[in-house]
């Protein structure tokens, strides 16, 4: 998802002189925000996970394994896998967005800058899902309230996965976009010394919401995918973005302790070493927690740990050229991917493949879908961010 504001590149900041300086001097001057690549190098391992569990979903429009066992267990594997990558989206989301702020921004701007990153894309794989596969099987109003992103604000499993699946995270980040000028001039007014206390309390909520969702939503009808969970409980813990704005406000917190010197930093690889701790955990506790709250402290770990080590320059295997463009091309490739992977299904028909030919397939998969996704970023997304993310007061001033 789109999320790099300033990941490989760096922004103006302002600094305050000291009192008594002369008037040449006490005029702010620019600085600049530390570049954090690493960050945009993580944001595609978390596009594959997503990738993943679609790609072992034991559904007639997804499967391509005849063996049913290893269909199934690779489905077990990668259950949460697309859980992983959607909250590991949100909290980057608000990370990367405060550590980019700019003091002499307004909503205005910021927002311009969001439209234009996310909705031409959107609106492309849209369209590119409805051909393929997706009008043959979907409502007018379901499909036009997915277009218009608001499919995630009721609890039903077909609307919020509507057309191209992976867009309810989109819906749910236009969400944040919308919030976030004002949750962030909230957020920096918390007194630093406090900033643990209100992380604290974030992943607490995190934690609350399965929870919530458990006592007191109903039981039935359950979700299609074969799990023993509601409807309504899913569509509140997972979907509903006010629940969700915890991640992102986490994301927030996070960023300002860092900015601030309030984080203590463990290493990038004891953080990897805990999110595979958490991701274990998803298979011994019931589901909703697995969806992200046994991950969220080692995800927020990671994000902080990835920054730290670019803000002081060590070295991390995802700030090379490959990981970062990777990471660039990754929104697109993860609003492309369903549909890609749909559609060639489709187009095999009804042929089941042993293990060994449909891996291979899928991992063609995979290749294809980065290709498509560098030609949707340099043919639309680059361009139009290039050309319309300011608007013609801001690049005169």
């Amino acid at each position: 998802m789109a999320t790099d504001e300033v990941l490989t590149g760096s922004a103006p900041v302002r600094e305050s002189r000291p009192a008594g300086a002369n008037s040449a001097a006490a005029e702010p001057q620019p600085a600049r925000v530390p570049r954090l690549p690493s960050l945009t190098g993580l944001r595609f391992p978390a596009a594959l996970a997503v990738f993943a569990v679609h790609a072992s979903m034991p559904i007639p429009s997804l499967r391509l394994l005849a063996d049913d066992r290893t269909e199934f267990r690779l489905s077990r594997w990668f259950d949460q896998a697309g859980g992983l990558g959607v909250a590991f989206f949100f909290v980057l989301s608000g990370f990367v967005l405060t550590w980019s702020a700019r003091d002499t921004d307004t909503a205005t701007e910021f927002w311009r800058r969001r439209f234009v990153k996310i909705y031409p894309n959107y609106v492309v794989t849209w369209v590119f899902a409805m051909v393929v596969f997706a009008s043959a099987s979907t409502p007018t109003h379901v499909a036009v309230a997915n277009l218009f992103m608001v499919q995630v604000w009721v609890p039903s499993y077909f609307t919020n996965f509507s057309v191209n699946s992976p867009s309810w995270s989109l819906a749910v980040e236009a969400i944040f976009y919308l919030s976030f000028p004002l949750l962030l001039a909230v957020l920096r007014r918390v007194d630093p010394r406090h900033l643990k206390y209100w992380i604290i309390g974030a992943i607490a909520a995190v934690w609350a919401t399965p929870a919530v969702a458990y006592a007191l939503f109903p039981k039935t009808p359950l979700v299609p995918s074969g799990q023993n969970l509601s409807v309504s409980a899913n569509w509140f813990s997972y979907v509903l973005p006010p629940v969700r704005m915890f991640d992102f406000a986490l994301g927030i917190l996070v960023a300002l302790a860092v900015k601030h010197g309030r984080w203590r930093n463990i290493g990038m690889i004891p953080s990897f070493l805990l999110l595979a701790g958490g991701y274990w955990l998803t298979f011994h506790v019931p589901f909703l927690y697995g969806q992200r709250a046994t991950m969220i402290i080692p995800i927020v770990l990671l994000i902080a740990a990835a920054a730290t080590a670019d803000i002081e320059g060590r070295f991390t295997l995802f700030r090379n050229r490959t990981m970062v463009w990777l990471g660039e091309i990754s929104f697109a490739f993860y609003l492309l991917h369903y549909t890609v992977l749909s559609w060639l299904r489709k187009a095999l028909g009804t042929e089941m493949y042993s293990n060994a030919a449909g891996i291979s397939i899928l991992v063609g998969a995979a290749v294809g879908t980065v290709v498509l996704s560098w030609v949707l970023y340099s043919v639309i997304e680059a361009p139009l961010v290039r050309r319309f993310s300011r608007s013609l007061r801001a690049k005169a001033a």
